[in-house]
């Protein structure tokens, strides 16, 4: 099995300390990168859980609808093919999505996969609820997270506050959530990134 390496050494390696950052890419960035899924429309919620105290690390969300998205509230993760409008990132792939995943999971960190079917338009909602939004700051992931749920038909009820297991617990008592955990070094979950700096710029998965 191969070992993910990260040398990435401009990159935060504290999950915990989210930072905001004000990031606008062009239009035309995000129509080159716009991708349609083939699964069926769905809110994910992205929870980053520590090992061993089970603390929470960092939350965000993936939103597949007309097209598929994460927004990643105050998060550190980057690809230099991914464009970036305050912390929605646009163009998730699913080799993206292994890669935005294979970031956060270590030997410190796993990440709870919790996904819950919607229709089209309700997806659709949530992807400009986060477009809306606009960066988060430092530490507001969980914050930020509700506060583009709470818009949504069906998640009204999300809890609002700084912690990542509370809004993760509450996401697992809706109607037909489904959960994945990935953990480093689980072959059953483990994508085999490899993480690289290269001339000033962060490169990992190709795009497909």
């Amino acid at each position: 099995m191969k070992r993910r390496v990260f040398l990435a050494a401009a990159m935060p390696v504290t999950l915990a300390a989210c930072g905001a950052q004000n990031i606008w890419a062009s239009d035309e960035s995000l129509r080159a990168a716009r991708y349609v899924s083939d699964e069926p429309p769905s809110i994910t919620l992205l929870t980053v859980i520590g090992i061993p105290r089970g603390e929470g690390g960092h939350s965000g969300l993936m939103l597949n609808g007309s097209q598929r998205v994460i927004y990643d509230p105050a998060g550190s993760w980057q690809h230099p093919r991914i464009p970036e409008r305050n912390d929605v990132l646009y163009g998730i792939t699913d080799n993206f999505k292994n890669f935005y995943i294979d970031y956060h999971a270590r030997s410190t960190y796993w990440v709870a996969e919790d996904t819950v079917p919607v229709t089209r338009e309700v997806a659709d909602l949530a992807i400009r609820r986060a477009e809306q939004n606009g960066a988060g700051n430092k530490s507001f992931c969980a914050v930020e997270s509700g506060k583009v749920l709470s818009g949504v038909p069906g998640f009204e009820g999300v809890p609002r506050g700084f912690s990542p297991l509370r809004l993760r617990a509450w996401f697992l008592t809706l109607p037909g959530v489904q959960s994945k955990r990935h953990e480093d070094g689980d072959p059953a979950n483990n994508h085999d990134v490899l993480l690289r700096q290269k001339d000033g710029q962060v490169v990992g998965y190709p795009r497909r």
